[in-house]
């Protein structure tokens, strides 16, 4: 087999002198190029959660400068759609997918639709970040529980209102209307978000709770994918929205300091994220979610998001190459989760994890 091959995460590249053979292009959140395929290599498709997307585009193109003969082509495509397609109930042929991936793990109900079983394995955690658009904001911006979940119920309108001020005294608030930027797709991002509102507010969890789509109050915007919230919050000023840290990050956006269970203001970084999973045991069905973490250096809006996998492949070469690359994500990869703004999983989640990876055949 030639030593040469394509690497594929929301781009795909190929190295030349190969004959190729070329995988129809997917409509994603994300634009993605048809992928490349060697001959006698093989693909590894997948869909689903934008949230992992910035680590997952890493991880897939060094395990595939390892593999060259293994394409591995995953469609940003949203929490709700991967599920949709690996449950793969009235999807076409070029939305079938050999693995999923979601912010949000599968419910039971949705387990039970998969004809060959499913296993859902966590292999990252995240914060989700408050990201902001003020920028004559001197000074950074701490917001209470109060605070931010009356913005985001619609109560807090301006930003210059008491209940923000209070947690900001030296700082001069614009007498500025408030934009929410929300999630107009399903999405593991919106259910981790409102898991934790859902926690911390009963007025919140009386007329929403947790949703992976949510139709929100006040003044809102809406926008696909969290590179998409991104994009708006950037644009509009006076805006603030829910967002994966990374993608904050990455389009060098404001996040606010937030209040958490401990009475504490914490930023988040990946290593405030880390200690929310520091100490809490992952249950044997493997579906965690810490919506409110008790630790003072704990970042209150945390989540897992996992890889959604068939238990049973029909080809044995398939079931051995997708056990092999994500292997290699929970081991050799989670060095590379904090560079780009993921919180490495604690020792003992790997090792559950590894061990969930032996269930799939």
């Amino acid at each position: 087999m030639p030593n040469c091959g394509a690497f594929v995460l929301l781009a795909a590249a190929a190295m030349s002198g190969c004959r190729a053979e070329a995988v129809p292009r997917r409509v994603s959140a994300i634009k993605v190029t048809a992928p490349l395929v060697p001959p006698g290599g093989s693909l590894i498709e997948g869909a689903g959660a934008t949230f992992p997307a910035a680590l997952y585009s890493e991880w897939f193109r060094m395990y595939t400068g390892h593999h060259p003969d293994r394409v591995v082509a995953y469609d940003a495509v949203g929490s709700g759609e991967g599920i949709r397609r690996f449950i793969g109930r009235d999807v076409g042929d070029d939305e079938r997918v050999d693995f999923g991936a979601s912010d949000a793990a599968m419910r039971d109900d949705e387990i039970a639709a998969v004809p060959t079983g499913a296993v859902l394995v966590p292999l990252t955690a995240g914060s989700v970040a408050l990201a902001y658009n003020l920028p004559n904001l001197r000074g950074g911006l701490r917001l209470s529980r109060e605070a931010y979940v009356g913005i985001f119920l619609g109560t807090i309108r301006t930003w210059n209102d008491p209940r923000i001020a209070r947690s900001n005294p030296s700082v001069a608030l614009p007498d500025l209307t408030i934009t929410t930027v929300v999630r107009q797709d399903g999405s593991g991002t919106t259910f981790a978000f409102t898991k934790h509102l859902d926690a911390v507010s009963e007025t919140w969890r009386g007329q929403y709770g947790a949703a992976t789509l949510v139709d929100w109050p006040g003044n809102s915007m809406r926008a696909s994918g969290n590179e998409g919230v991104a994009g708006r919050i950037k644009q509009a000023i006076g805006s603030i929205g829910y967002v994966g840290y990374e993608f904050a990050r990455k389009a060098a956006l404001q996040t606010a300091r937030l209040e958490n269970r401990a009475g504490q203001f914490v930023g988040p970084e990946p290593k405030s994220a880390a200690a929310a999973f520091s100490e809490v045991p992952l249950p044997d069905n493997l579906r965690l979610y810490v919506p409110d973490p008790s630790r003072a250096d704990a970042y209150p809006i945390v989540t897992l998001t996992w890889v959604l996998l068939y238990r049973h492949y029909d080809n044995p070469r398939k079931s051995d190459e997708i056990r092999d690359l994500f292997r290699w994500c929970l081991n050799d990869g989670q060095q590379y989760a904090d560079g780009l703004g993921y919180a490495p999983l604690p020792p003992g989640i790997v090792r559950q994890s590894l061990a969930a990876l032996d269930r799939v055949q």
